[in-house]
């Protein structure tokens, strides 16, 4: 008999959810992805097809937009071991990425992201830094990334914790009232009067499949990046990188158009000089999001958000000899 009742508790159950304003305006498809935590993609589209899952008890498609109040019923289902083992492999990862978080409240998170971390899982990557919250943070209803860093990027990353969150900053980074600062460490010496690039950029395929980004002033899309002198040492020098718009590796192609490639870029760097950056310790892109500026989605207060160098970077700065004139 308590064997029985063991069995019959072990079996998966109907989940109800019900959609409030946060949630509504978005499809159900991604909806599901992200509150089933564990079911493979392929099988909420089945249950979508077979009607095993349903809004307001009619069947639905994928596509789907969600209103205030719906009712989301789905079928039981088991989620797969695998699935779950899967997470528990990244456990450390997952550990880790705690002591990145810079700051935290109910409508957002600012992470410190690693360098080598991809934002998100995809092109061969089960497992990023969102796929690391959402297991960090279970009990959260929704975790979304606001914006992009490339995976050898580190530094600050706001992710949403609600959707109207999102959408505020979303609209802000639309009308460029986010103000996000980069350190990079730049072949030569850059000159103090280089202060603005300007020049269009376009995304090229090469044949081996590998895209990099390419000047270009007729067919490229205009691009800003305003940069600052921060430090300089014998053969380089330590900028700051304010990125006007946002294009694909536009902080890295600026500074390689200019002759000041960044140390370790692995598309556009300089042998030479990256074997300089080697000797001091550098073992990945010196390319870091040191800080944000947002204004809060709830309070309305403008707030700036500083992520430190981490250690190894910070020893690389220590290591590499100093320009010894001020000139």
């Amino acid at each position: 008999m308590n064997a029985k009742n063991e069995q019959k508790t072990d079996r998966p159950k109907v989940r109800f959810y019900e959609i409030d304003s946060e949630d509504q305006g978005q499809r159900i498809d991604n909806y599901l992805l992200k509150t089933l935590k564990g079911v493979p993609k392929s099988m909420i589209y089945r249950l979508l097809r077979k009607g095993e899952i349903r809004v307001n008890k009619k069947r639905t498609k994928p596509e789907y937009k969600l209103n205030d109040g719906d009712v989301i019923r789905v079928a039981p289902i088991r989620i797969s071991e695998n699935d779950n083992n899967k997470i528990s492999t990244k456990l450390n990862v997952v550990a880790e990425l705690e002591k990145h978080i810079l700051f935290e409240d109910e409508r957002l998170l600012v992470i410190n992201k690693p360098s080598g971390m991809a934002v998100h899982g995809g092109s061969g990557l089960s497992f990023g830094v969102i796929e690391a919250l959402r297991a960090l943070r279970p009990d959260a209803r929704m975790l979304e990334l606001v914006h992009r860093l490339d995976r050898d990027t580190s530094g600050c990353l706001v992710v949403a914790k609600k959707r109207s969150a999102l959408r505020h900053l979303h609209e802000q980074l639309r009308n460029k009232r986010v103000k996000k600062f980069y350190h990079a460490f730049v072949k030569g010496h850059w000159p103090n009067k280089l202060t603005k690039v300007s020049e269009g950029l376009r995304k090229n395929d090469l044949k081996s499949g590998e895209r990099v980004v390419v000047v270009d002033n007729i067919d490229g899309k205009a691009s800003e990046t305003r940069y600052k002198v921060l430090k300089r040492f014998k053969g380089a020098t330590l900028v700051r990188a304010f990125p006007v718009t946002g294009r694909t590796h536009q902080i890295r192609v600026h500074c390689q158009c200019q002759g000041h490639p960044i140390a370790c870029d692995a598309k556009y760097g300089h042998e030479d000089f990256d074997k300089a950056a080697k000797s001091a310790g550098l073992n990945r892109l010196f390319l870091h999001a040191a800080s944000i500026t947002f204004e809060h989605p709830l309070s309305g207060d403008m707030i700036t958000i500083e992520a430190p160098l981490d250690d190894a970077l910070s020893k690389v700065l220590s290591n590499f000899p100093k320009e010894n004139s001020n000139a």
